[in-house]
C-alpha cells in the first residue's frame, strides 16, 4: 500500500492562508461570520479554491478544529508530565481532561458551529478519534481488567465535552471551568481507585 501523495507546496500555502484568514474572521467577528466567500476574500484566493479544498462551511470548520487539534496532540507527546509522557496513567488522564476543558472552551464558538452543521460528525472527526484513542489507551493502562470496556469508557469520559453541554454549563448554569475540571478530575480519580 503506497503512502498518500505529499501536498504540493502551493496547495499547502493556500491551505494555511485560508485557515489563517478564517481564524482572523473568527477573532474579529465571531465564528458565525465564517463563510467560504468571506474567507476567500480575506485570504485573497479564489472562492473556487476554498470550495475545492474544503467542500463546504462544515468542511472548513472541521479543518480549523483539526488544525488546532494537531497542536494539542503535540502537547500530549512533548509536554512534560503529567500531560505529556512519564506520569502514571491516572495523573495523565486527569491532566488530559483538564487540558481538554481548556481546549473546548477556547474553541467553543467553532465547536458549536460544527455541532450545528453536522451533529454526528463530532464522533467521526479526526480530533475526536485522536482524543478517544488517547483516553482509551490511558484507561487500558490504568485498568487492565477493563480492557474490553476501554472504548466505551472513553466515549463516556468524552461525552461531557459536547460543545452544547460545555456552553450550557458556562452560560446557563454559571459553572466555571475550575468546577468542570474538578468534577472531571473526580471521575478520573474514581476510575483510578476502583479495584
Amino acid at each position: 500500500m503506497s503512502a498518500a501523495p505529499a501536498e504540493r507546496a502551493d496547495a499547502a500555502r493556500n491551505r494555511r492562508k485560508i485557515l489563517d484568514a478564517a481564524l482572523r474572521i473568527m477573532a474579529g467577528d465571531g465564528a458565525a461570520q465564517i463563510s467560504l466567500d468571506t474567507v476567500a476574500k480575506e485570504a485573497d484566493v479564489g472562492v473556487g479554491t476554498v470550495y475545492r479544498r474544503f467542500g463546504d462551511r462544515a468542511g472548513l470548520v472541521f479543518a480549523l478544529l483539526e488544525d488546532r487539534e494537531q497542536r494539542f496532540r503535540t502537547q500530549l507527546e512533548e509536554d512534560p508530565p503529567p500531560l505529556g509522557p512519564g506520569a502514571p496513567a491516572g495523573r495523565r488522564l486527569r491532566a488530559f481532561l483538564h487540558a481538554l476543558v481548556d481546549l473546548v472552551v477556547e474553541q467553543r464558538e467553532l465547536l458549536l458551529l460544527a455541532e450545528a452543521s453536522s451533529p454526528p460528525a463530532r464522533y467521526t472527526s479526526a480530533p475526536y478519534a485522536a482524543q478517544h484513542a488517547h483516553v482509551a489507551a490511558l484507561l487500558r493502562e490504568l485498568r487492565p481488567d477493563a480492557d474490553a470496556d476501554a472504548d466505551t469508557l472513553a466515549d463516556l469520559l468524552l461525552a461531557p465535552f459536547a460543545p452544547s453541554l460545555i456552553d450550557h454549563q458556562l452560560r446557563q448554569r454559571d459553572v466555571g471551568t475550575d468546577r468542570i475540571k474538578a468534577a472531571l478530575g473526580e471521575l478520573a480519580d474514581a476510575l483510578a481507585r476502583r479495584p
